[in-house]
């Protein structure tokens, strides 16, 4: 079973006609996902053919909807004009806008946020600057390349795109049941905790990976909630062990100041939770497969 994407999910790409749109929707397409359209007031009423399929362009989000049952919506669109794109998911009531954009200012984010929050949460944001999410087998929204693992029964859920390429390659035998990227900027829409609590209610997950990064303190409020709400068994990584102190390394979220944010803080507060923590990526899904053999 996967959470938040599957094989009836319908999506829509805003900004398909651009150059990563129609890339990354041909991709998605490749690999089984239902792409029912795309977005682009300029170009509404206007067809494009991608992959040997014929996708109309709609001037709006909510005609998309209306026209195709799309509940998914994937934001190739340009920073300078993301927040507007976002703005109109979210007013349209799409149930999932993954935002894919990377650079958009964290005033804009912070607007669309506030804007979903303000409207009961019916759209759930994933991102800004994210991979995506995929549910292999069934569904792909986003860049997750889909040939790298298959479906199985682990939960990913990771700040970072390339260490959740990594961790599913790594894992790839055992099989994913979705990846989730969350990203990497301050402000983000769906956060380590939401993940966590979708994993810990599929009843077909059974153990669960979290990746994270130097730089605030989401993951001590995760290591919280696991102690709390989670009882499958979760593994960690912390990126950033070797971090210089109030350096910023590759997130705008990844800074450290002082000993808030730092990765044996993050570690300490996990393990603390009874949380397994490697110190790279391969001993984390070394880790893995020891939790999952008695699983």
């Amino acid at each position: 079973m996967s959470i938040l994407l599957d094989e009836n999910s319908k999506i829509i790409v805003q900004g398909l006609t651009g150059s990563e749109g129609t890339k990354h929707a041909g991709r998605m397409l490749k690999s089984g996902s239902q792409i029912v359209g795309g977005v682009n007031p300029r170009k509404a009423g206007t067809e494009v053919e991608i992959e040997g399929h014929t996708l109309p362009i709609f001037g709006s989000v909510a005609e998309a909807i209306a026209a195709t049952g799309a509940n998914v919506s994937v934001i190739f669109v340009p920073p300078a004009f993301a927040k507007a794109a976002v703005v109109e998911a979210v007013e349209a009531e799409i149930p999932l806008a993954v935002v894919i954009t990377e650079g958009i200012p964290i005033k804009d984010s912070a607007e669309f946020w506030a804007l979903a929050k303000s409207k009961g949460g019916a759209t759930r944001i994933l991102g800004p600057n994210c991979p995506g999410i995929i549910s292999p087998g069934k569904s792909n929204a986003g860049i997750i390349p889909a040939t790298i693992s298959d479906s199985g029964p682990i939960g990913l859920v990771s700040k970072s795109g390339t260490l959740t390429y990594q961790m599913m390659f790594e894992l790839r035998d055992i099989g994913f049941s979705t990846a989730i990227g969350i990203g990497g900027d301050p402000i983000i829409g769906t956060t380590h905790i939401d993940a966590l609590a979708a994993f810990e209610a599929d009843p077909e997950t059974k153990a669960i990976v979290m990746i994270g990064e130097i730089g605030g303190d989401a993951e001590e409020r995760a290591a919280d909630f696991i102690k709390a709400n989670v009882t499958k068994p979760v593994v960690a990584y912390v990126a950033g062990f070797t971090a210089p102190e109030g350096k910023t390394m590759g997130h705008a979220g990844a800074i450290v100041s002082g000993s808030s944010g730092t990765a044996q803080a993050k570690k300490e507060a996990l393990e603390a939770a009874g949380v397994k923590v490697g110190k790279t990526p391969s001993e984390t899904a070394a880790l893995m497969r020891e939790v999952f053999a008695t699983v």
